[in-house]
């Protein structure tokens, strides 16, 4: 007797991912995928190196990606995707052919840059998560206070304008931001951004190119957030700012998440009064961009676990 099986085909699984160029230090797939099987969904939060010269073509949709495994996809195919360096800014400011791009969020323009899109059909949707992520892990991770007081930001790419945002929004209460950043091209055209944002930033923003002028102003501020990469390279003892500069009654924040930075160790060598790395902010970004993309609640505890199990953290 012949059998016939009707049986369905299992679909393939809806893939997400992480585009920069590198990437595979990223921990963003361990917290995703796990958020993705508590909710039982079919999907897959993947790791793309896109090279500067695919860039386009990637948000266009109409080229081939791998996936650091070596999984070949058409990049129409990733329905959803985080950016990272060094392309939160490059992104949009990248034009696209016939694609329909939207803003998700005022952050998005008062960035200038961008970590999250959602693919639907044709369209690019941009959201910016990082801000947000920034703000909830300085109050819940390093219980820090921004009314009334002075920061000193070091770097102004995607990361650090994010950072801006997120202290400038109504109710943050800033009194200053003093920023820095060792490429002057960066330094450039992050002023250049944000004096078209006069109304919302006013006179609390300061661009500093000298080092011996951020000798001076750090002693004017109550908050060291490190918006560099400096730090995140196995074997890397460069930290963002002199050690001496640090002082017991400062808090130190650094973006940093995949492993403890020199500036760090400095921070708690010198009993600074707050210290945080940046897996808060990995986190928090991370829940975001997960609701932005499933239109549901994230298992923002689950999320945590896999990162904290990731890096071994009890």
């Amino acid at each position: 007797m012949l059998i016939v099986n009707f049986s369905m085909k299992k679909s393939l699984p809806k893939i997400y991912g992480l585009i920069g160029y590198p990437v595979k230090h990223s921990l963003s797939p361990a917290m995703h995928n796990a958020a993705f099987r508590e909710c039982k969904i079919d999907a897959e939060y993947r790791l793309f190196e896109v090279k500067p010269e695919n860039l386009r073509g990637f948000l266009q949709g109409n080229i081939d990606v791998e996936d650091t495994n070596g999984n070949s996809i058409l990049a129409e195919k990733v329905e959803g995707f985080n950016i990272t360096v060094p392309y939160k800014v490059k992104t949009l400011q990248t034009p696209v052919k016939e694609i329909a791009v939207r803003y998700d969020n005022e952050l998005v323009v008062l960035t200038g840059a961008i970590n999250t899109v959602k693919r639907i059909g044709d369209k690019l949707i941009y959201r910016n998560t990082d801000a947000q992520g920034f703000v909830k892990s300085l109050r819940e991770d390093l219980k820090f206070n921004t009314v009334d007081k002075n920061i000193l930001l070091i770097g102004c790419g995607g990361a650090g304008r994010a950072i801006i945002a997120g202290l400038m929004q109504a109710g943050m209460g800033v009194k200053k931001i003093f920023v820095c950043d060792s490429n002057k091209e960066s330094v450039d055209s992050a002023k250049r951004h944000f004096s078209t944002q006069s109304d919302i930033v006013e006179d609390r923003l300061e661009f500093i190119y000298d080092n011996e002028k951020v000798v001076e102003v750090v002693t004017q501020c109550q908050l060291v957030v490190n918006a560099t990469p400096i730090g995140m390279k196995e074997g890397d003892n460069c930290s963002a700012i002199d050690k001496n500069l640090l002082r017991k009654d400062l808090y130190v924040y650094d973006v940093v998440y995949n492993r403890e930075t020199q500036l760090i160790k400095d921070a708690k060598e010198k009993k600074c009064k707050g210290v945080a790395g940046g897996l808060g902010m990995l986190l928090y970004q991370g829940v975001l961009a997960w609701e932005f993309w499933m239109n549901q609640s994230a298992p923002v505890e689950v999320m945590r676990k896999a990162l904290n199990d990731k890096l071994g953290i009890i």
